[in-house]
């Protein structure tokens, strides 16, 4: 009868779904303007650090070859487009989520979407291999362990025939964090290189001069910490929104759900100190990709642009997302009794 209930092609559920560098100070070339030291404790210089020492690991990470490459990116963007460094850090932020992180979130969601709409095929299979698991171990007498152990491997071996039946293994939903992750460490290690007077030179200047007055507003030294807080606080508070978004999204969450949201609220609150600590060229960096991770998270929240990019249409979607959200928002965080 198991055999029986493979050939109907019965197959079920897939359930889907960032240390701080704290650069030394390159000594005050001769004449020049003294400026504010950073901390010397969360990371030696890399070119101070033995290759055979503690740090031999970050030296490692420092220079290699895609590390390199966001170097390369970010004076090529600087030189092409003749903007102050902090234009250019967001410029090249902006750029890179565009263009590599948005169309794979887009694509996320659709394997979500997917998984998501096979969940009542899912359920369904799992109801009629429980009966027939039922009525053949009472048939041969197996023991609730063998007719649970039989139920799984079956369970597992249908519901990975669905996946390849609609090409939406929920796996393929994480290469966004496989893409994203990465790009932020090289992109966070590159500016950090910059900014502790890496050998990098424009015009006869270094990078780290250049960076030393290529801020802007509260934070004209992007070499240095940001002494008012402004850019660590608001790098948390985006982070949280974009946690709280996603939350209220989800409508019953599971336990483990549960404790993975209250984990990253956390994560996005321990940022703020540790952005406290890095260059200001840093924190503008993660501040605008978070800014963009926000963005980029309301707008595959229209329906339009899931049309677009052809996203299953799913139970769960609503015609009025945006209102929707403001309403959830404002009954868990304004109108609470």
């Amino acid at each position: 009868m198991l055999c029986r209930l493979g050939g109907r092609g019965l197959r079920p559920l897939c359930a889907l779904q960032l240390g701080a560098w704290g650069p030394q100070r390159a000594p005050t070339p001769a004449g020049g303007t003294k400026r504010s030291a950073l901390p010397l404790w969360p990371v030696r210089s890399v070119s101070a650090v033995s290759s055979g020492g503690a740090g031999g690991w970050y030296e490692a990470l420092a220079t290699s070859a895609p590390v390199q490459g966001a170097e390369e990116l970010l004076l090529g963007a600087h030189t092409a487009t003749g903007l102050p460094w902090w234009g250019s850090i967001l410029l090249t932020t902006v750029a890179l989520r565009g263009s590599v992180t948005l169309p794979l979130a887009a694509y996320q969601h659709y394997i979500l979407a997917k998984v998501e709409n096979l969940q009542p095929e899912i359920k369904n299979i799992a109801r009629h291999l429980n009966q027939e698991v039922a009525i053949r171990a009472h048939q041969l007498g197996w023991s609730k362990r063998v007719a649970r152990l039989t139920y799984l491997k079956n369970m597992r071996r249908l519901v990975s025939e669905l996946y390849v039946r609609d090409n939406c293994h929920p796996f393929k939903a994480t290469v966004l964090v496989w893409i994203q992750l990465p790009m932020w460490i090289f992109m966070s290690v590159a500016l950090r290189n910059f900014s502790t007077g890496a050998a990098h030179a424009q015009a006869g200047f270094s990078v780290q001069e250049q960076l030393a007055t290529g801020g802007v507003l509260w934070f004209p030294d992007l070499t240095a910490l940001d002494s008012t807080w402004i850019l660590p606080v608001s790098l948390g508070v985006i982070n949280l929104l974009i946690v709280e978004i996603f939350a209220l999204q989800k409508i019953g969450m599971s336990r483990f759900q549960t404790y993975i949201t209250h984990f990253i609220r956390a994560v996005s609150v321990l940022m703020i100190p540790v952005a406290a600590t890095v260059p200001s060229s840093i924190v503008l960096y993660w501040l605008c990709s978070s800014f963009m991770g926000l963005s980029q998270n309301l707008l595959l929240r229209s329906p339009r642009f899931r049309q677009l990019c052809r996203i299953p249409l799913t139970k769960g979607d609503s015609d009025t997302p945006y209102k929707d959200l403001f309403a959830a928002f404002y009954s868990k965080f304004i109108s609470r009794k």
